[in-house]
């Protein structure tokens, strides 16, 4: 967790009406200062909404298009029950910076709240496309399957009273807690709690092995060496490998770079020709485009390199420093290319990895 920017997030995970908690916000080093920002996040852990709002409220009529001190706002005004106010809110952070995936969970779990499950789903399937490694929005899709799944069941049971779905929904129904005469509704849990949705129960491990295993021998002694001896030299097969791991390496260098000049024709190049984001590739490439030139600057900085090869494959994980604007985030991210042509481009990347 940075100082600069505390981190914040919403999961919906047991079905009971509760209210909305502060969780973890995969963002970090936002422009705000950390004494503002912290000092809202104190009010709302109080239950202080009002004065986190006016806080708020202050902050952004200086700087109106601040992320982290507009995503905190709209948690307080879901903290303080005015719903509506709050997914507008959340809405038009999704529409400001489609690029973080915390405000379309936090959409999803307000829209659950109301009962609006397909537009739940959807909210949550884009913070997932937005990051492939949002555990949260996994679960928490889960949990709106199984709600619809209910509904869907519930239906069958009352056209067809003979239908065999009875189980499956009694099977669903035991996932979440029971309230009000027995009928599950949507609701949210504070994450920093216990839930009461059970766990899993762990598998079993395998059995003691019935061999004992072979003595190992004692090594031979080592004569001490008379002068320092020189380190050998790599053989071909090494050589090669670091030759090919430089290769990797320059490539995805040379993608950052051309994402931070905005040169997009260098840019699209990097990622191989069936490469699609999820969608068309006319689609992402649109996508992409309107994403990058409407942002006055780019940075991107990549740290840590560890590149993996396998034949012609090749994995990469790493750290990615992104600046745009106003908006700073550090993250983690792991990228796949395979080489084609004797040139490596990119088959799949994905956050958090």
């Amino acid at each position: 967790m940075q100082a600069v920017a505390p981190k914040f997030g919403i999961r919906f995970t047991a079905l009971a009406a509760k209210c909305l908690a502060i969780a973890a916000l995969s963002m970090t080093a936002f422009a705000v200062r950390a004494d503002e920002v912290g000092d809202v996040q104190k009010l709302l852990s109080a239950g202080k909404n009002t004065e986190a709002l006016q806080r708020a409220d202050q902050f952004l009529a200086v700087r109106p298009r601040d992320p982290m001190m507009r995503f905190l706002r709209a948690i307080s005004l879901s903290q303080a029950g005015r719903i509506p106010e709050s997914i507008t809110a959340f809405t038009k952070l999704t529409e400001d910076y489609p690029e973080l995936p915390e405000p379309f969970n936090n959409l999803a779990v307000l829209y659950a709240q109301q009962g609006q499950y397909d537009k739940s789903r959807n909210a949550l399937e884009m913070a997932i496309r937005t990051n492939p490694s949002y555990a949260t929005a996994y679960e928490n899709l889960g949990d709106v399957y199984a709600k619809l799944a209910s509904q869907a069941y519930s239906k069958a049971l009352q056209i067809d009273t003979r239908s065999a779905v009875a189980p499956k929904l009694a099977m669903i129904r035991d996932l979440f807690p029971k309230e009000r005469g027995g009928t599950a509704v949507a609701g949210l849990t504070n994450s920093n709690t216990p839930t009461t949705t059970p766990a899993l129960a762990p598998a079993p491990l395998p059995p003691p092995a019935t061999t004992k295993p072979a003595p190992v021998p004692a090594p031979a002694p080592v004569p001490a060496p008379t002068s320092k001896p020189t380190p050998p030299a790599p053989t071909p097969v090494e050589a090669k490998a670091e030759a090919t791991e430089r290769e990797v390496e320059s490539a995805l260098q040379a993608w950052a770079a051309a994402w931070s000049k905005k040169d997009l024709n260098a840019y699209f190049a990097a990622y191989s020709r069936d490469f699609n984001g999820g969608k068309t590739r006319k689609a992402w490439e649109q996508e992409r485009r309107d994403r990058i030139q409407e942002k006055r600057s780019i940075s991107v900085k990549l740290s840590k390199v560890n590149v993996s090869i396998n034949g012609n494959k090749a994995s990469v994980r790493f750290r990615q420093d992104y600046k745009a604007d106003s908006l700073n985030i550090s993250s983690g991210k792991r990228v796949d290319l395979v080489r084609t042509g004797g040139e490596w481009v990119i088959v799949k990347e994905s956050s958090g990895s």
